[in-house]
Formats: structure tokens, C-alpha cells, sequence
């Protein structure tokens, strides 16, 4: 099965790109490997020769990671990919990531498909393939099943669906339509995508095995770096929807006195 591996990237995660392109090179085999850039063309030390590369700038509110995406699994799909693969620069892909996304396709390829993944500590700096089973802590968040082993979500667990590592085949990406272009910056374009999924009648699996690990960067927790981008991107939900995304982070905020509730909104604290 012709699968493609695809990355947004940016200049913020150099490292994080070339730890993962030397992953990729011992557990993949032929591959079509996109990069969709989003800030920048790829400077000449980081560019490499055997990938499609694509520069998606800027909008006006931020990255447009859903675009980028979006963009990139066309070039895949334009150069014979039979699997997309959707792997997030942080994340490294398990010596059974394209193996299980592959078997699972071939079994389910009208399935939206998602691994486990492993959040690595900041210590954990792992340089090969070989050293990712050992580290493996699957997020308790989500179904972590037995290599091998697949499962249907349940309705209400298309809510715990993770765009950092996820595949679809070609038909099942047409008949999703891809991400919806309307979220820029950060947060909930994965849990649109998902509910579009739900809505369609497309199912989503849980896929033992095809484990990736999120490689270590500073993060904080409600994200505040991100408050901006996620009223946004949440009133963008709740116009589609009718409900708001990461209520979680939104009651901590309103915790915190930094936002409160107007009416359907919520807006900033001045």
C-alpha cells in the first residue's frame, strides 16, 4: 500500500523535523513524504531533496495548520498515495506505526484511524526507532489497545480524537473534505474534523500498535500563549456546532479571571 507520511512544519521546530525525518528513515520504505511549511520555505540546511515541500503562509489570525494539511494530502494523493498518514513534527513514528495504520486500512478503509500516543518526558530523547517500545506510556486519555487490536469509538469518543497522528485513505479523506480552512492558529480544528467524521457516517478506530510519541517541548497548562486562538477558534466551533471546544482550558481561564461568559460567547476580561 503506497502510503504517504505528511507534516506541517515550521521554523520553531528545526529539531524536532530532523529527529523525525531520521526515525522515518529506519522504519519507513518507499514512502511519499510531504512537508507543508508554514511560516517559511524550508531554509537550504534543513530542505531535503526526496520530499514534496509546500509553503502555506501566514493568515491573518496565525498558522493555517488545517490548509497546510489540507494541501498537502492533495500532493499525496496527486503522487500515488494509497494511505495518508498525518504525523505532527513533534511526533515520532513506533517501528508499528505505518505497519498498523496499513493493516487497519486494509481492513477498515473507510475508517478514520488513530494510534495511541505517548507524550516523552523532557529527558527522553530517544535518536533511534529502536529505543521508542521502551518509552512507550500510551495517554491515558485515550483507548491504548493491544497491538494488533482495533476497536470502533464510541459517539462520544470522536471528542478524544487527536490530529497529531491519525490516517485516512484517499476516499475516506474526499468523503471528510478535509479540515475546514475557517481555524487559524491554534485549537479546534482536530475535534471539528472528528465531529464532521461523526456526522458523515464515517467511523472512527482505535488502532493498537500504531503508537507515536510526542517528542518534549515547554508547554503550559491552560495554554495562554494560545487564549486568543482558542476564543476564536472556539466561537468558529460554536458557529458550526453549537457548542464550545476545550471547556476545560475555558473554565480555568474563566478561573483565573482572564475570560467570561457574554450571552452564547465568551470574551476577554479587560
Amino acid at each position: 500500500m503506497r502510503t504517504a507520511v505528511i507534516t506541517v512544519a515550521s521554523a520553531a521546530r528545526h529539531d524536532h523535523l530532523r529527529r523525525q525525518r531520521r526515525v522515518l528513515a529506519e522504519v519507513a520504505d518507499d514512502i511519499v513524504r510531504v512537508e507543508a511549511w508554514l511560516d517559511e520555505t524550508p531554509p537550504d540546511g534543513i530542505r531535503d531533496a526526496g520530499t514534496h515541500t509546500l509553503h502555506v503562509p501566514r493568515g491573518p489570525h496565525g498558522f493555517r495548520v488545517g490548509e497546510g494539511r489540507n494541501r498537502a494530502a492533495e500532493t499525496a494523493i496527486a503522487a500515488g498515495a494509497e494511505l495518508l498518514v498525518f504525523l505532527d513534527v513533534d511526533c515520532l513514528p513506533g517501528p508499528e506505526l505505518l505497519p498498523g495504520y496499513r493493516a487497519a486500512a486494509r481492513a477498515e478503509p473507510d475508517a478514520l484511524l488513530a494510534g495511541p500516543v505517548t507524550y516523552l518526558a523532557s529527558v527522553q530523547r530517544p535518536e533511534s526507532a529502536a529505543d521508542l517500545p521502551f518509552l512507550r506510556r500510551p495517554h491515558r486519555a485515550r483507548p491504548a489497545l493491544p497491538a494488533g487490536d482495533t476497536r470502533a469509538a464510541t459517539s462520544a469518543e470522536y471528542d478524544l480524537f487527536w490530529s497529531l497522528s491519525f490516517a485516512a485513505t484517499p476516499s475516506t479523506w474526499e468523503r471528510l473534505g478535509g479540515f475546514h480552512t475557517g481555524y487559524e492558529g491554534y485549537g479546534a480544528e482536530d475535534t471539528d474534523l472528528a465531529w464532521t467524521a461523526r456526522e458523515r457516517g464515517v467511523p472512527l478506530r482505535w488502532i493498537g500498535g500504531a503508537d507515536a510519541f510526542h517528542q518534549w517541548h515547554p508547554v503550559s497548562s491552560p495554554p495562554w500563549q494560545h487564549l486568543d486562538d482558542i476564543l476564536r477558534n472556539g466561537a468558529t466551533f460554536h458557529g458550526r456546532w453549537g457548542v464550545w471546544p476545550m471547556g476545560g482550558w475555558l473554565d480555568a481561564f474563566a478561573a483565573a479571571g482572564a475570560i467570561e461568559r457574554r450571552g452564547e460567547g465568551w470574551v476577554r476580561v479587560d
